[in-house]
């Protein structure tokens, strides 16, 4: 995940220069998607700052309001700060409760079309600009409407695992740094015995 999210937003954002030259339209959209806790916030901010680009990230709560219009606006005005601050990498958290699939009977289906329209508008409005990835994060990739995954949209889709040993061993280690622990506490062996354990246990 890690070494796709770098080929696909660091190079086109570093050296954009270089796929014009090859005739090669880079990713504009990725759909990081896997169970709660992996770390895919964590993992987008840190492609951004390897990128070297701005990074603008949002809840989809944050974007969604009750006035009539203003949730489309919120996220017209998003997309306009990324384009005024490029190169930029634009996050959009829990994004399958902003775009839902239209016609699903989630939410109101009006606000949900206006909505899904204005990101669809959004990304297609990116095609000819340079310097501004967008990347989101669900854990349920089947709510999403299906228009967002294609081409020019969100082309690449990564899925980001649960832990092995070794990175659960390094989640462990941030959360109980500063922590004063008995001689007897082996986090070797915790990272060993608890094979689901995400980050998100320890929020």
């Amino acid at each position: 995940a890690q070494m796709r999210l770098r080929e696909g937003v660091e190079l086109p954002l570093r050296s954009p220069q270089a796929f014009r030259r090859l005739g090669i339209r880079p990713a504009k959209g990725f759909l990081l998607f896997g169970p709660p806790g992996t770390g895919k916030t964590r993992l987008a901010k840190a492609v951004a700052r390897e990128a070297e680009a701005n990074f603008v990230a949002t809840k989809s709560s944050d974007l969604l309001s009750k006035w009539y219009g203003e949730s489309e606006q919120q996220v017209s005005r998003l997309f306009q700060r990324a384009r005024q601050v490029a190169p930029t990498v634009v996050f959009i958290d829990e994004i399958d409760s902003l775009a839902p699939a239209r016609g699903g009977g989630l939410g109101e289906p009006a606000v949900t079309e206006r909505v899904v329209n204005t990101i669809l508008a959004e990304m297609d409005g990116l095609e000819e600009l340079q310097g501004v990835v967008v990347m989101a994060a669900t854990n349920r990739p089947n709510l999403l409407d299906p228009a967002l995954l294609r081409p020019g949209r969100f082309d690449e889709l990564v899925y980001v695992p649960v832990p092995d040993a070794a990175g659960r061993r390094r989640i462990l280690a941030i959360h109980t740094k500063g922590m004063p622990l008995a001689e007897d506490v082996d986090l070797d062996a915790v990272a060993e015995r608890t094979a689901r354990f995400t980050g998100a246990d320890l929020e």
